[in-house]
């Protein structure tokens, strides 16, 4: 069991960033926000980090027609998919290099990226990049099939038109290789690019400073911006509505601040929403994700099969079985218009911030709908039918902070009105005076 985190509001306006500053960015930032936002980068060149990573969705899926069902989103050959949805970008940058700590005598993993933690950052010394590296070359994802291509489509944008800052001016040097005349057909192609080795080492070295071009803008003001009402609000800048401060106090007596952190980080800069931990909360399987289409047997292990595949995890990984990492919730309402459906949890089970906090506080005490005999049923059917399906992964699901939460309908719905505070973009509404006569 994780133990409870104190909340501790410090009122400090300089931890906040105004929403309104206009900040520029820096050149390695710039150069990776080009790079996040780049279609070219993928081997139908239709899909960039941002397809799946989209601000106004809360750096995450943009399709509300993809959230609703399987969440899973389609890669840059349409017809091939991965199995789990894309999580935020945005305060990913944070996490520490995926190591553990030893807690009332069990390992307890923390940092990485990913939902399972396998990009490490043991890499580049920073999971986000380590994380950049993987959907370029992902089959499923953007599909190209050597880093060759992503350096070379980056050093030599599509029409001509460069980058405001490029590649060679922020890393000297990682554009000057000697390109096969073919290089773009080749790589469209599906192909692997010819090149020296001396040039062949010189890509390595560029694709590694692409990853970390990408993650200094993922870790940029634009992408972490600290700007939501609840931000405002520990600044004494903004008050929460009555609901909300109900919300704000259930969150923490309820636990829920217990792996989502409301403590200010260790340099003073606000709280990030998460601890980077891992866990298995029994979230039910998502029969809409396309994966079931071609292995009908599908489980998501999450952390515990990546730890399986390192020798030096591997005696942890049954211990981990399910369990996935802890997301932060800021912008975890954001979305582009009201009637925009988001996905939460690693598989997207979830399209309600409501049906997320009704299953956290009523999990073990709800019958299950296989009983009924309602298999593989949806959020919607579970809610409708008073029950909940059984987890994905049945071993070491989390029975010690929900399940059973004893809050009121008033108090879910209190508790979904504060994380509604979370989103970044929060602009204050000026007091309406009274107008004379």
């Amino acid at each position: 069991m994780k133990r409870p985190h104190r909340v501790a509001l410090v009122l400090c306006s300089a931890c906040v960033l105004p929403c309104s500053a206009a900040l520029a960015l820096e050149p390695v930032e710039q150069l990776g926000k080009s790079i996040f936002f780049d279609k070219q980068l993928s081997l139908k060149k239709n899909q960039s980090c941002a397809s799946c990573h989209t601000p106004r969705a809360g750096w995450t899926g943009p399709t509300a027609g993809v959230n609703k069902k399987g969440s899973v989103y389609p890669g840059s050959v349409r017809q091939e998919s991965g199995n789990r949805k894309p999580p935020s970008a945005a305060y990913a940058t944070q996490a520490p290099i995926l190591h553990y700590v030893v807690e009332d005598g069990d390992a307890l993993f923390i940092g990485g990226n990913f939902w399972d933690g396998r990009a490490t950052g043991e890499k580049l010394g920073n999971p986000a990049a380590d994380q950049a590296q993987g959907p370029f070359l992902n089959p499923v994802e953007q599909a190209l099939p050597d880093p060759a291509c992503v350096v070379y489509r980056v050093c030599e944008p599509a029409g001509g038109t460069p980058y405001p800052v490029g590649l060679d001016a922020v890393y000297p040097g990682s554009c000057a290789i000697d390109w096969p005349a073919n290089a773009d057909r080749t790589c469209g192609a599906g192909r692997m690019l010819s090149l020296a080795d001396s040039d062949r080492a010189k890509v390595d070295a560029a694709y590694d400073s692409i990853a970390l071009a990408i993650a200094a803008y993922e870790a940029s003001p634009e992408v972490n911006a600290f700007s939501s009402k609840y931000d405002a609000y520990v600044a004494g800048e903004a008050a929460l509505t009555l609901l909300e401060q109900r919300g704000l106090a259930l969150f923490d007596e309820a636990l829920c601040s217990a792996c989502h952190l409301l403590d200010p980080q260790e340099n003073g800069e606000p709280a990030l929403l998460t601890d980077y931990t891992f866990d298995n909360l029994g979230v039910p399987k998502n029969p809409q994700n396309p994966v079931y289409d071609s292995d009908p047997d599908f489980v998501d292990l999450g952390l515990g099969a990546f730890l399986a595949t390192r020798p030096d995890y591997a005696a942890f990984a049954d211990a981990n079985m399910g369990k996935q990492k802890v997301p932060t919730l800021r912008n975890v309402d954001q979305r582009p218009g009201r009637g925009f459906t988001k996905a939460y949890m690693h598989n997207g089970y979830f399209k309600t911030l409501e049906g997320v906090v009704h299953f956290y506080n009523t999990r073990d005490i709800k019958p299950r709908c296989e009983d009924f005999g309602i298999t593989d049923a949806t959020e919607s059917q579970a809610l409708a039918n008073g029950c909940w399906p059984a987890p994905e992964v049945a071993a070491n699901v989390n029975a010690d902070e929900l399940g059973n939460l004893g809050l009121s309908a008033a108090d879910e719905a209190a508790i979904v009105a504060f994380m509604k505070t979370l989103s970044d973009g929060y602009v204050q509404k000026p007091r309406q005076g009274r107008r004379g006569r």
